[in-house]
């Protein structure tokens, strides 16, 4: 079985994005992005920097049981910007992924009429401290407080700082929270939820209809929407 790429085919590759593949069932578990033999570290599960999340555990079982983690190489040859757009396509395309960060992209995946709701909507003015959190695809797998509030890697004495959390679906606020306090994620600070090593999430409450009425519903203003950005989480103050 093929574990890593020749010199020369490697170089040829540049950037690429590949997808990795249950062989028990078919399934599309993990999108990602990569260079070298990035796909097969992964599909092997020894890249020393991965968490104990839902992609190693799959892996791990994978091959606990026998297999191999099957992958497809879907797209090589790129620059890294465009490495992106494709990945965030992807993204948008496999629901149920392992990814950690799985926002997707805000000009993925969309019905017509919320493409024009997007750009028809009033651009808010974001006069308060306030974290932004993309939820394109989590807010459609449990509740918008649940998807916005858990879990992620943030500087949490920043996020302290903050007077409000957005929720943002594909550029559009649809959700106003107030965060009370940030926690590790794990168990005892979530119950009911899986431990995120690394990862932080908080408790809190959805604000109140005067501020809600300022933000929900609203577009984000262009300088927070950085193209192809893979990082959900965005800050309006430093």
């Amino acid at each position: 079985m093929l574990r890593s790429f020749p010199t020369e085919v490697a170089e040829k590759l540049r950037t690429y994005v590949y997808r990795l593949i249950d062989p028990r069932s078919g399934e599309t578990f993990y999108v990602g992005k990569g260079k070298g033999d990035r796909v097969f570290a992964h599909s092997r599960a020894d890249i020393e920097t991965d968490e104990l999340g839902d992609k190693l555990k799959r892996v791990r079982e994978i091959r606990v049981t026998g297999f191999e983690v099957a992958h497809v190489i879907h797209r090589h040859g790129m620059d890294d910007k465009t490495a992106l757009e494709v990945e965030a396509a992807l993204i948008d395309a496999y629901p149920g992924l392992t990814n950690v960060v799985i926002g997707g992209s805000d000009v993925g995946a969309m019905h017509a009429q919320e493409i024009v709701n997007r750009y028809q909507a009033d651009v808010a003015e974001i006069k308060r401290r306030a974290i932004l959190i993309n939820v394109n695809q989590s807010a459609t797998e449990t509740s918008l407080y649940e998807a916005t509030r858990y879990a992620w890697r943030i500087a949490v004495k920043k996020a302290q700082r903050a007077e409000v959390v957005l929720a943002v679906r594909q550029g559009i606020i649809v959700g106003v929270f107030i965060a009370e306090k940030w926690l590790p994620a794990t168990p005892e600070n979530f119950p009911g939820r899986e431990p995120v090593e690394g990862r932080h999430g908080f408790i809190g409450t959805e604000a109140s209809d005067s501020i809600r009425k300022m933000y929900a519903g609203k577009r984000i203003p262009d300088k927070y929407r950085k193209k192809g950005a893979a990082n959900p989480i965005k800050y309006t103050y430093r």
